[in-house]
């Protein structure tokens, strides 16, 4: 399923749950023309993040080779933000980000319920993109705020 799609199924689904889901996302659809990676981290998506309460990380197979995928998530984590993963509709799991792999408080498939669930924390760990479970891949994090 094309990313875009995936975003607006998510946006649907938070929606239908009383949660509102941005798509903060650069892409080629939404693309910017800066050059510099450190402008485009410190004024790009370090505000686009802090206004986040949850990141959702989208995971595919490009995903992992993301430029940037694993700062936006390191940059979460050090403003106490929740991360989760949702593996790609259809994936049938592939490798995940190495930030993703330490700091991730949920990874699951693409199930309704367990999407919400682990946005809104009423899940942590891991599911497969099945929905099975599947061992945590890092030491769960805990707020100490």
């Amino acid at each position: 399923m094309p990313m875009t799609r995936a975003l607006l199924d998510l946006k649907t689904l938070c929606k239908k749950h009383g949660l509102e889901a941005k798509n903060y996302s650069i892409t080629s659809d939404k693309f910017n023309r800066a050059k510099s990676e450190d402008y485009i981290k410190a004024q790009i998506l370090a505000p686009r993040i802090r206004q986040c309460s949850v990141l959702v990380v989208y995971i595919s197979p490009e995903t992992k080779g993301s430029d940037y995928v694993n700062w936006e998530i390191e940059y979460a984590q050090k403003e106490g933000m929740r991360i989760v993963g949702v593996w790609a509709r259809g994936e049938a799991q592939c490798d995940v980000p190495d930030a993703l792999e330490k700091y991730a408080d949920a990874v699951v498939g693409w199930q309704g319920t367990n999407v919400i669930d682990a946005i809104t924390g009423r899940m942590n760990g891991w599911t497969g993109p099945d929905g099975d479970p599947r061992e945590n891949q890092a030491i769960p994090r805990h707020d100490c705020g």
